[in-house]
């Protein structure tokens, strides 16, 4: 271990004993659903995407959930393990990462009320607001013959190589489902009392450990905070948490939240390491070793987490995806070179929920490590690379991993394009660990890098394929939208791009014109009461109602701060007549609709814009006219790509690729062109 690992993270590092096995460091990839059994050759594509982790260094890799039985699956597409005859697969999957040196346990999940299929079963009959389907109450005989099920699944993924497996207790799935009082109404033994309503996990524990014998990993992740109403308290987490280390735990695993809890637990507005104290508790009350998750993406942070003693690892899933060589770069003291997750959630969890299968925004190659294999080339190409946003980065970057000679120009004095407009949002802090990554990868690879210069056709033309330059990638990305309207030219006009940066000051009075993403974003820097950088874990915990004693059931404040006050009065509006926020993702933009009217945002949708004069913008919804006074109206109706270059080149007969914003410009930029660049990167 070079020395500089060593001595930055020490505790990250250091392996751990659990008896009849070590792991060789700290830190575990996480459970995460990527859905990649729903692809042609799965068990090919999980093999190499578990295996690259392992090679990666992780600690231990636990899989995503397999159902014990049908009424365990998440969809009717999700995958179950519950037949001898499953072995042989699971069997390439488990020595494909023992090959690379790596662990692996098997996660054993049944998603009980929040299975998406026609019959779903739980603890009780009781429905839950993300599920349009009301769960049937198992019956007794039911139950034990699910207690079984589990121990089966166990048995079988011993049999098939794994070294372990983790009994997800977590997230509000139907094992939650038993214990908390909000979703079990039983009178029977298996409810009423916190002992009847914590047996069928301790059953199942039990069985699975009887089952197994002692030299087999077994993992139960439990709620550290339900974030529920009748959820767990602080002192049942805690007993429950002593009583599952009775049944011969080896690690106990920490989740954050149930799926329907209303507080956000891992999107980018939560402070990293937000959750840490909640596991220190648990930590506090058992022996076995104990592993923090959310939030948790840069070696630095999950160091302090250990080294604090708030866990005795960290269990990182998202991160995994962003780079599997997490855990080696960070023990070759390599750590600024670690593509950071920035917590978007845009490819990995929101394709996941709109029943896609998972990757990364900001590594494309995630869950398609086949499709994207690195190959070095043959005869290294001289490629200019025009503009050094997300798609010029990215291509820059990895045409020269495979060995091209890459000459990236950026008309701005920095790299980073849209990135550097994002930064600035408050909660969107983590692009400048992208644009760090970026920052650091060139330099290592030897791109050319040269900023404020903009590139020209002429020039261009002068040093194309018969001089120095076999190839010409145009990223030279988007440009605002102008306003078409009367009154466009008025000097309270401005545009999001001159707001974000600071080069322009909105008065008090702020009417937003576009209520996509950038909107939504305009409106959060305006209101935040903060920049970008600033704030606490105890004011976001204080925000969103959280209680730091975890007194309470389920760590639920009696009721949330009241939202900081806003120097801004922000109307935000839409021609659309549709729900505001639509386009903003999956399992974030919830966060946003949130948020902003409780600061006071007004928000339109069906609106027509007439003009703008010195009282405000002129519209009419529902045929209604109506005047929004303002003291600055902020422009955030959409981009156009910036193709003049790209045109100027063709002209003269010159060939060039269009990547990014360049050749489309719409939403969810960043991931298109970073994935865009990234495919013909590896093809050229």
């Amino acid at each position: 271990m070079p020395m500089a690992g060593k001595a930055l993270y020490p505790h990250l590092l250091e392996p751990l004993d659990l008896g009849f096995t070590t792991l060789r460091n700290r830190c575990i990839m996480g459970s995460m659903h990527t859905r990649i059994e729903l692809l042609d050759n799965s068990i090919d594509r999980e093999a190499a995407y578990y295996a690259e982790r392992a090679k990666g260094e992780v600690g231990l890799i636990v899989t995503g959930g397999y159902a014990p039985n049908p009424y365990g699956r998440m969809d009717e597409q999700s995958a179950v393990f519950n037949d001898a005859a499953q072995i042989a697969d699971q069997k390439r999957i488990t020595d494909a990462v023992h090959a690379e040196g790596g662990k692996i346990c098997m996660q054993i999940l049944h998603a009980g009320r929040y299975a998406k299929i026609p019959e779903t079963v739980g603890a009780s009959d009781l429905p839950t607001p993300i599920n349009p389907v009301t769960p049937r109450a198992l019956s007794n005989d039911e139950i034990e013959a699910t207690i079984e099920d589990f121990a089966h699944t166990a048995s079988l993924a011993q049999q098939a190589g794994y070294d372990g497996v983790e009994i997800m207790g977590s997230e509000g799935y139907l094992i939650t489902q038993f214990c908390a009082s909000r979703t079990n109404n039983r009178d029977d033994e298996w409810g009423g009392s916190f002992e009847n309503r914590t047996r069928f996990a301790l059953d199942i524990m039990r069985r699975i450990r009887s089952r197994v014998g002692t030299d087999f990993i077994v993992i139960f992740r439990l709620s550290a905070l339900d974030l529920v109403e009748d959820g767990f308290n602080r002192d049942e987490t805690l007993r429950f948490a002593r009583e599952i280390e009775a049944t011969g735990v080896d690690i106990i695993s920490t989740g954050i939240g149930w799926h329907e809890a209303r507080i956000p637990t891992i999107a980018h507005v939560v402070p990293r390491g937000a959750w840490r104290s909640f596991v220190g508790q648990i930590k506090a009350a058992v022996s076995v070793p104990v592993a923090a998750s959310n939030r948790i993406n840069t070696p630095e942070i999950a160091e302090s987490v250990i080294a604090d003693g708030d866990a005795d690892l960290v269990a990182l899933a998202r991160p995994m995806l962003a780079d599997a060589y997490f855990m080696a770069k960070a023990r070759q003291g390599r750590a600024d070179e670690i593509n950071s997750c920035i917590a978007c959630n845009q490819a990995c969890l929101d394709p996941i929920f709109g029943k896609s299968h998972a990757s990364c925004l900001v590594n494309p190659a995630a869950c398609r490590e086949i499709e994207f294999e690195m190959k070095p080339v043959q005869t290294a190409k001289r490629i200019a690379v025009i503009g050094a946003g997300p798609g010029g980065l990215s291509f820059a970057v990895t045409a020269a991993e495979r060995g091209h000679k890459i000459t990236l120009y950026e008309a701005d004095d920095a790299i980073g394009g849209q990135l550097r407009l994002a930064r600035n949002v408050p909660g969107k802090e983590e692009f400048n660990e992208t644009l760090r990554y970026y920052t650091r990868r060139l330099e290592v690879l030897g791109v050319n890098v040269r900023l404020g210069h903009k590139a020209d056709a002429d020039g261009l033309a002068a040093e194309a394929p018969a001089g120095s330059y076999d190839e010409i990638i145009i990223a030279t990305g988007v440009h605002p939208r102008a306003l078409d309207l009367d009154g466009a030219d008025h000097s309270m006009v401005m545009s999001y791009a001159d707001v974000l940066t600071g080069r322009a000051v909105p008065g008090r009075r702020v009417a937003i014109i576009g209520a996509g993403g950038i909107g939504f974003d305009v409106a959060e820097y305006l209101t935040a009461g903060r920049s970008a950088g600033e704030g606490s874990t105890q004011e976001f915990l204080a925000e969103w109602g959280v209680d730091m004693t975890h007194a309470g059931p389920g760590g639920l404040a009696e009721k949330p701060s009241v939202p900081r006050k806003s120097t801004h009065d922000v109307t935000l509006l839409q021609r659309k007549p549709s729900r505001m926020g639509r386009s903003l993702g999956l399992t974030t933009g919830w966060v946003n609709r949130t948020v902003l009217p409780q600061r006071g945002v007004k928000m339109i949708a069906g609106v027509d814009y007439h003009r703008i004069d010195d009282s405000g913008l002129h519209i009419s919804v529902n045929g209604e006219d109506k005047l929004i006074e303002a003291d600055s109206i902020v422009v955030c109706a959409g981009q156009e790509p910036s193709r003049g270059l790209h045109d100027a080149l063709a002209v003269r007969g010159i060939k060039a690729h269009l990547i990014g914003g360049a050749h489309e410009a719409a939403e969810l930029d960043a991931q298109r062109a970073i994935e865009q660049a990234t495919r013909l990167a590896l093809d050229i």
